[in-house]
């Protein structure tokens, strides 16, 4: 799977627990967490710390100037947390929203920089 479609997959990941934060608030269902949770979060938590490594390798080669490795820490730490928060209720909305918005702007950020990159400067 290349970068782009790595990035493109963190972002739909985005898009499923922003969904089942509010699908679990509307049906106020409670998970089983080795038969739901679990599984789920292994498995993104496994592509998010893959994305997170050749992310570090990608900016040391290519060096883009808009995304740096803090930037891909701090989403990766992000992430891991709020894919497991998004199966419980109890989870506050408005820290929540905000955290899938920032992963989704860099995450947006990182694609945009990969398209420019493969164009070339546009200076």
């Amino acid at each position: 799977m290349s970068l782009v479609e790595e990035t493109k997959s963190l972002l739909a990941i985005c898009d499923e627990c922003e969904q089942r934060f509010y699908t679990m608030r509307e049906t106020d269902h409670s998970p089983e967490f080795f038969e739901e949770v679990k599984p789920y979060a292994d498995r993104s938590h496994r592509a998010i710390a893959d994305w997170s490594a050749d992310m570090k390798v990608w900016i040391k080669v290519d060096k883009p100037r808009y995304v740096h490795e803090v930037q891909i820490d701090s989403l990766k730490d992000s992430m891991t947390q709020f894919v497991v928060q998004s199966f419980y209720k109890e989870t506050g909305k408005k820290r929540f929203i905000l955290s899938i918005n920032a992963a989704r702007y860099t995450l947006q950020t990182v694609l945009n920089a990969m398209g420019n990159e493969t164009r070339g400067p546009s200076e």
